[in-house]
């Protein structure tokens, strides 16, 4: 009798006792001889064996244990694999042995003496009876969600936290040696820059980030009662979230990102944040290293000093997290001292601000003025695939006309016109990017010009093109605004050349719009903020421009059209006054007061009720 037990307790069952996949190892009912208690205190042994099948049957189908054909096929039909699931069933392995090593001690003390007692059986094998159904619902989990890669370790970890010792310790077993996995993962990448995740079950990716949940459309899209101002543009005016608004307009086009679903929870993000700087800076570094001044190791010939300090951690029985991320703070600062002395005194990063500055955020404003002017006729028609080629003509003669010839710099910019492109309203540039409907070509060049940049190494892992998709996107906006600037400009010099001549009904609502539009893109030109009031604002000067600069005396359509105007103004006018009003109530912003001082200095807008334009 004890001896078939303890040949199930192995896994090998044989007359006395029966197994089947839904009930395990049970005693066989045909043994009339035994009586019920002794039958429930042998299926109480044999509830081990059973788990122990079922252990080793998981470990022969995710370590390879089995014929090539019979593993790819168990991968296939559990949807299970990878390397930190192969370490799982390593350390599972580990955790049985005691086990297999109790089942041996006790084969020899039965050969020394045949009269072995069931209850010494149950003495032995106790220490197990809490350890393997614990353990059994880790495997269950794993198996049922299909948990994969670095999601292991917070499942092993979630199940370790709890207040048995003995499975305390075995998970805790388990666990260390999947942090073998990662250790060795995050060696070759903070060391050497190579992502080795075959199965791409590290928390890094290469490839942008995924989007990330949206927030309710109804939510959103709901007005508030403040003259058309809706949920969603209030909370960005609150929040001063226009960076997050900026990203949905340019998504990342980072070569690599985090993958915090992967993340386990006891790694925060920020430790997660700096692996992923160390990572790209030193696949940057050794992809583009060249130049007598950019040799050597990014990470000071040290790495031999890091991979010994990781090797440590791997050692280490129990996860630190005070050592581990002491250890990445180190590797990392020695990362970033590198990159500031290539930055900043080797690649001059103060000086690529400055033209950043002056070129994406109109900084030479002279310059874009004379470009204004020269592009203003091939740009005001749709484009086609000679503009691109006339526009950067017009811009090297406005470089030259205002004395900026810079041999190094100008090859470097470049002005883009994407003619087959959809339009590129500036206030509704995500929506276009996210269009995926048939392009049609812009209805203006202007609405098609972008600036390129060509940045130097190093200087590409700050300026990456999702960040300079971004500046455009402002510059696009601003040089929109400059033009309006302009427009209403000339258009004051073209109203005073026509004062002189009969006057007729409609001078003076010309004269007094221009004169509210100037007043309002010239205050607003300090204190730019992207929103979809600004945009009809600027589209109805740019339209009040061309119909009164077209025709000196309105006929009855024109004026038609100057009423639509003026209405159209001053909804936006009041829209935009009740939007600054409604976020300075809720947050102190100097900046802010001063626009709002500058467009109501005299309590006009507050005694006209928010709006401009009116008689």
């Amino acid at each position: 009798m004890i001896h078939e037990l303890l040949l199930a307790l192995s896994g090998f069952p044989g007359t006395i006792f029966t197994w089947n996949k839904r009930n395990g190892l049970q005693v066989s009912q045909e043994l009339p001889f035994l009586h019920p208690s002794e039958v429930g205190v042998l299926n109480r042994q044999c509830k081990l064996g059973s788990d122990y099948i079922r252990f080793t049957e998981f470990m022969e189908q995710h370590t390879g244990h089995v014929h090539a054909q019979d593993h790819v096929a168990a991968q296939a039909q559990t949807g299970l694999h990878g390397v930190y699931l192969r370490a799982f069933c390593t350390g599972l392995d580990s955790m049985l042995q005691p086990y297999r090593q109790a089942l041996l001690d006790l084969e020899h003390e039965f050969l020394g003496d045949p009269h072995l007692t069931i209850s010494h059986v149950n003495y032995k094998l106790d220490q197990f009876q809490l350890l393997f159904p614990s353990v059994m619902v880790v495997v269950e989990t794993i198996r049922a969600q299909k948990i994969h890669g670095c999601q292991i370790l917070e499942t092993v970890y979630k199940h370790s936290c709890g207040g048995l010792p003995p499975v305390r310790t075995a998970l805790e077993k388990i666990l260390c040696v999947c942090h073998g996995v990662l250790y060795k993962q995050l060696a070759a990448w903070m060391l050497h820059g190579l992502l080795l995740d075959q199965h791409e079950e590290l928390f890094i990716r290469q490839g942008p980030s995924g989007s990330g949940s949206s927030a309710n459309q109804d939510e959103e899209d709901d007005d508030l009662g403040l003259g058309g101002l809706s949920g969603k543009q209030l909370r960005e005016l609150q929040d001063l979230r226009l960076i997050e608004e900026e990203n949905m307009l340019a998504p990342s086009l980072q070569q690599f990102s985090l993958r915090t679903e992967m993340l386990p929870s006891y790694i925060p993000v920020r430790v997660a944040e700096k692996i992923l700087f160390v990572g790209e800076s030193v696949q940057m570094f050794e992809n583009h290293n060249h130049g007598p001044s950019r040799t050597g190791s990014i990470l000071k010939h040290r790495e031999d000093v890091f991979a010994s300090e990781l090797h440590r951690l791997k050692q280490q029985p129990l996860f630190s997290l005070v050592d581990f991320e002491n250890l990445i703070d180190h590797i990392r600062s020695t990362v970033a001292e590198h990159l500031w002395t290539l930055m900043v005194e080797e690649a001059d990063l103060i000086e690529q601000l400055k033209i950043i500055k002056d070129f994406f955020l109109l900084g030479r404003g002279e310059l874009y003025q004379v470009f204004i002017d020269l592009a203003q006729h091939m740009l005001k028609t749709p484009p086609t695939a000679v503009t691109e080629h006339d526009v950067n003509v017009a811009f090297q003669q406005a470089a030259h006309k205002v004395l900026l010839d810079d041999d190094n710099l100008l090859p470097l910019l470049h002005l883009t016109v994407d003619y087959q492109s959809k339009d590129k309203d500036p206030g509704r540039e995500g929506a276009a990017a996210q269009d995926t409907s048939p392009r049609e070509p812009p209805q203006s060049g202007w609405a098609a010009l972008g600036l390129s940049y060509r940045v130097q190494w190093p200087l590409h892992i700050l300026f990456t093109p999702a960040v300079l998709e971004k500046y455009n996107v402002v510059f696009r906006y601003l040089l929109s605004v400059r033009r309006v600037q302009s427009q209403l400009q000339h258009l004051w010099a073209l109203q005073m050349q026509r004062k002189h001549l009969k006057s007729s009904q409609t001078d003076a609502p010309q004269w007094r719009l221009r004169n509210h539009m100037a007043f309002l893109i010239d205050n607003l030109q300090y204190y730019l903020q992207v929103f979809h009031c600004l945009s009809e604002i600027l589209e109805l000067c740019h339209s009040f421009c061309s119909l009164v600069g077209q025709n000196s005396a309105l006929d009855e359509r024109g004026a038609a059209q100057l009423d639509l105007l003026i209405k159209g103004f001053r909804r936006q006018s009041s829209l935009l006054f009740k939007i600054l009003s409604s976020v300075r109530n809720h947050q102190i912003n100097s900046d802010l007061a001063q626009l709002l001082l500058r467009l109501d200095y005299n309590k006009y807008y507050t005694c006209s009720g928010g709006t401009l334009g009116s008689v």
